[in-house]
């Protein structure tokens, strides 16, 4: 009798251990899973088979369910929502959810799941931190914004933005209604009318973040994984010391002169129209209000500081509003097309170009090295002369300059990719150059001379691309005794600004061949187009 009790208090003990287990490991569903470490449940979500987070229907149902699991676990303390993805925290919304909708209804149904889903996460009483790496847009910001504390890696990647009104729309899980009180009016009112992502810095300093994390470099594991690593251990500390008091939540009321731009217009009646009225004639002028977002979100805010207890209803209603939208529609269909445009519809390369060199160092070589610099290990300028040489190296440098004043660039980063960018009169280093593209004058004696010039310092393997916007690519084919490699890339200019790369074929390029032209335009972020 007593073994018999002995039995079955051993079992009773095993299943408790095995539930312990259970609960330390937490759920696990197709997009999210959850564990305890001393007291933080960590919720990270990682859609499978995708390279970054989109808010679907499923994706929204799967996190919220991974949510609730921590909010009603007495073990856990504090929370951190975090990615799987080191270069997506969460893109935004799947823009099929929004296109399948046919009715008003349908849209402002989704919008109102997403704000009451955001309202959860706020009014709950364990607090929550965002840990940000990556882009982290639209519906993505809109759940850091309803957490309790954000903490992002300084990374390239790393941005914060709410870019609806690109597609016509306006953030509806709640981003017109936090955003404001949160950074000010003036700077939260240009975010969402321009869709302008800010970095890790830049949001820190606006107080769109509260802690900025320096990322890490090589080690055990890669540069990127350390840092993500990093960025998980330190949001884990912070959602302890939340939770036990030795950290307290910011303080979203300013001070000092920058206070009174924060705080008077969000206060004062007076001061808070002129801002609004500004912004609307801002937008009429760019728009003449034949662009119905920027309006509707002005609109929301407007209504949402006026009347907070209306604002989360009108900003669904605007949503709504907007969805249905002739223009809306036209922009949801652009989206599609460049989506469609960043695949390689050749198919993967075999053999990926690594090393390149770019005949040319005139407006355009320069351009083309410059979009090249930091996607490809080796990239050469060449030309006749150290003087022309000179003037392509000041070309690319004036493009990083810009963007270390802009801030958008550090000095180093600057001063790195310059150093990396080797400049040539001949081809003796060409040795190991897997693509060449040519950007020399308009003249076809030049361009068939230099083919054959090329052709013979190259691998068999190397790929010759002409930049040529006026002379027939099968005609400057007709020089070289590779064919099958040779190909078209039009860039434009200002190559730096503008996307469109126009990928050209002759009857005798391989499809290897322009599947890597295609994966090299892809790589320099270009919109790729295929023509013959």
């Amino acid at each position: 009798m007593l073994h018999g009790f002995k039995s079955f208090r051993n079992s009773v003990n095993h299943v408790r251990h095995l539930r312990n287990r259970i609960c330390t490991r937490g759920l696990t569903n197709k997009h999210c899973e959850t564990s305890i470490k001393n007291g933080v449940g960590i919720l990270k979500f990682d859609t499978p088979g995708s390279k970054v987070n989109a808010l679907n229907e499923e994706f929204s149902y799967d996190c919220k369910e991974a949510f609730e699991e921590l909010r009603d676990n007495p073990e856990v303390k504090s929370m951190v929502f975090i990615s799987g993805k080191p270069d997506c925290f969460i893109a935004g919304a799947d823009i099929n959810m929004l296109a399948a909708c046919e009715t008003k209804e349908e849209i402002m149904k989704l919008s109102k799941g997403g704000q009451e889903f955001m309202q959860q996460m706020e009014d709950c009483k364990k607090p929550v931190v965002a840990a940000i790496s990556g882009s982290c847009m639209g519906g993505g910001l809109e759940i850091a914004l309803a957490c309790h504390y954000r903490v992002a890696l300084d990374t390239k990647k790393t941005s914060l933005a709410l870019p609806e009104v690109m597609l016509g729309l306006l953030p509806g899980s709640g981003g017109t209604q936090r955003l404001p009180p949160l950074i000010g009016l003036p700077n939260a009112l240009p975010m969402m009318l321009t869709g302008a992502g800010k970095n890790a810095k830049q949001a820190k300093k606006l107080g769109l973040v509260d802690l900025v994390i320096k990322s890490l470099g090589p080690g055990v594991k890669d540069p990127k994984t350390l840092s993500h690593d990093y960025l998980e251990s330190c949001a884990t500390d912070v959602a302890r010391q939340l939770a036990d008091g030795t950290l307290k939540k910011p303080k979203r009321t300013k001070s000092g002169i920058k206070g009174l731009s924060h705080n008077l217009p969000l206060n004062n009646k007076m001061l808070r129209n002129y801002v609004f009225k500004q912004a609307t004639k801002e937008v009429m002028k760019k728009t003449h209000g034949l662009y119905p977002a920027p309006l509707k979100i002005i609109d929301s805010v407007k209504n949402g500081l006026e009347s907070p207890s209306t604002g989360y209803a009108r900003e669904c209603e605007n949503f709504g509003d907007l969805a249905m939208t002739d223009e809306s529609r036209a922009l949801q269909s652009i989206f599609f097309g460049k989506q469609a445009c960043e695949k390689n519809h050749f198919g993967k390369p075999e053999r990926m170009p690594q090393n390149m060199a770019v005949l040319g160092a005139g407006l355009m070589g320069a351009g083309i090295a410059t979009v090249s610099l930091d996607k490809f290990p080796k990239v050469i300028l060449k030309d006749v002369s150290d003087t022309a040489l000179s003037k392509g190296e000041d070309m690319v440098r004036d493009v990083f300059q810009k963007k270390v004043k802009r801030k958008k660039m550090s000095q180093f980063d600057c001063d790195k990719l310059m150093s990396s960018l080797q400049s040539e009169v001949d081809y003796s280093n060409f040795k190991d150059v897997d693509i060449v593209i040519e950007a020399v004058f308009e003249d076809i004696n030049l361009k068939h001379r230099i083919i054959k010039e090329v052709e013979a310092a190259t691998p068999e393997h190397c790929i010759f691309a002409s930049n040529t916007s006026a002379l027939p690519i099968s005609d400057l084919a007709k020089a070289s005794v590779r064919p099958e490699n040779f190909i078209g890339m039009h860039y434009f200019s200002p190559v730096d600004k503008m996307p469109l790369l126009e990928i050209i074929t002759t009857d005798q390029t391989s499809k290897e061949t322009t599947a890597a032209a295609v994966e090299v335009g892809l790589k320099q972020k270009k919109t790729v187009i295929v023509v013959k």
